[in-house]
């Protein structure tokens, strides 16, 4: 009941059949009103084998460290751009409620929170894409990200790294070239040690795994040949993805 409206953008909906178009929604965003099109088409694209097999380890001081040592910086998006945030929200709260200037004020902020999420998005996407490429398999932690947000000290932290979000298009990635993904019980990656087995016990500060055996890694790169090894070692195993979860994106 709202008319014909104008359509831009660079997607070609022609190519579709009608009947694949399933649903559409309007959504509205802080900056603008946004066509959603939901079509029933199953992705599936073909890679030549790469022959690596790659483990995981996310982390805080750095977004993840994978288990031939190599560390991808964390952006840290929010953390970033906290200090103009903080100032975009003390001016709504000195415009007078129900004025004009509190509305402006307010879809500011909307709008910088908004840039914040695609730009962590953007990130968590391409950055799959990448992993999946150039590896046959991946393993990583099954974390509960729900539950680890729970404490206070870290939860602003953990929810700005988006290792859900990570997560999600892994496995979708996953299932779109046919590679394997799996994640594996995250229970004593960084006590144990990936020589010999050996449980060494550490504290959170404690950043390099030293074990008996003469093993000597950073913590992080233990960890995610732990994860690694478990993921090899269950492959074969159907479990639940966070894509079953999910709706169609």
């Amino acid at each position: 009941g709202i008319g014909l409206l104008k359509l831009v953008g660079t997607h070609d909906l022609a190519h579709y059949a009608e009947r694949l178009i399933k649903r559409v929604r309007l959504i509205r965003r802080a900056d603008g009103y946004y066509c959603q099109f939901c079509v029933a088409v199953d992705r599936k694209e073909t890679l030549e084998p790469s022959g690596n097999t790659i483990g995981l380890d996310v982390g805080l001081s750095d977004f993840y460290t994978d288990s031939n040592g190599n560390k991808e910086e964390n952006p840290r998006f929010y953390r970033k751009r906290e200090a103009r945030r903080k100032k975009l929200a003390r001016r709504v709260s000195r415009k007078k409620k129900g004025s004009a200037n509190r509305k402006k004020a307010i879809n500011r902020l909307a709008r910088f929170d908004l840039t914040t999420s695609r730009k962590r998005k953007d990130h968590a996407v391409k950055l799959a894409l990448s992993v999946m490429r150039s590896n046959d398999l991946v393993a990583y932690e099954d974390l509960r990200i729900r539950n680890m947000v729970k404490n206070y000290n870290l939860a602003k932290s953990i929810a700005d790294a988006g290792w859900y979000q990570f997560r999600t298009w892994l496995e979708r990635y996953g299932d779109i070239f046919g590679r394997v993904t799996v994640a594996v019980n995250p229970a004593y990656t960084s006590q144990e040690c990936s020589s010999c087995g050996t449980i060494v016990k550490k504290s959170l500060s404690t950043r390099t795994h030293a074990c008996k055996c003469g093993c000597k890694l950073d913590r992080d790169e233990n960890a995610a040949i732990n994860i690694l090894n478990k993921g090899l070692a269950t492959v074969g195993h159907t479990g639940s993805t966070l894509l079953d979860k999910e709706n169609a994106l």
